[in-house]
């Protein structure tokens, strides 16, 4: 919500769960919300003064990041709990979701791509980004529009923050072909552009199906994102 505390909760979440890593990768330094943060958690860490210096010393060349949803955190208002794999919090009304109940949110990525670049002033890659969804075998072919769309809005979001100033030289989607999901430890949710006959259970041939989304990509690839 507009709420002033609500605002201080977001920029805390944002300090202490995305900038925690980031900032002493891209800064050389921890985050100053940090100190806080052990003293009232009771954390102590025996830091070196030349520990600092190695840090200060041992910046990164690029940042990179996985983007899969945003989510809202609020203590003003009840929020419906939303779904997610490391990270979770309240759902966003305005979002549609998944069939695993994770937020899809493009301009949630176009957002983050703004933030991390005025912060750090490093190249950009995006290591991660992809739809788990259910696929149905369809007389020996899979039709997958909606992944073909999820990625399509994430990247129309890529090129307008492209075209915000933010220097972003790398996109890869997970994945290439469905492995077992790391979130929910099953065949059921598929990522790929690639099915695999293979079942909750183990059951399955190992047979491998491109699906729609594995021609559709590859024009994406070919035109640098023009075809889409």
């Amino acid at each position: 919500t507009a709420h002033p505390d609500d605002q201080l909760l977001v920029q805390k979440a944002m300090n202490l769960k995305n900038y925690f890593c980031s900032d002493v990768l891209c800064r050389g330094e921890y985050n100053p919300m940090t100190e806080r943060y052990f003293q009232e958690e009771k954390i102590r860490i025996r830091i070196e003064p030349e520990d600092l210096q190695i840090l200060k010393e041992g910046t990164v060349d690029f940042f990179s990041f996985s983007y899969y949803m945003s989510y809202c955190d609020s203590v003003i208002q009840k929020q419906e709990s939303g779904q997610g794999n490391m990270n979770t919090g309240g759902a966003n009304p305005y979002l549609e979701t998944s069939a695993w109940g994770w937020q899809i949110d493009p301009k949630g990525l176009r957002y983050y791509l703004n933030e991390v670049y005025g912060r750090y002033r490093l190249p950009v890659f995006i290591a991660e980004n992809g739809l788990g969804a259910i696929d149905v075998v369809e007389e020996g072919k899979v039709h997958d529009p909606y992944r073909m769309d999820y990625l399509k809005q994430h990247i129309v979001q890529m090129e307008e923050a492209i075209r915000d100033g933010v220097d972003v030289f790398g996109y890869t989607p997970w994945g290439c072909i469905d492995l077992v999901s790391l979130s929910s430890g099953e065949y059921a949710k598929r990522y790929g552009f690639v099915y695999v006959d293979r079942q909750d259970g183990g059951s399955g041939t190992g047979k491998r199906i491109p699906k729609d989304s594995l021609a559709w990509y590859r024009a994406v690839i070919q035109s640098n994102g023009k075809n889409l």
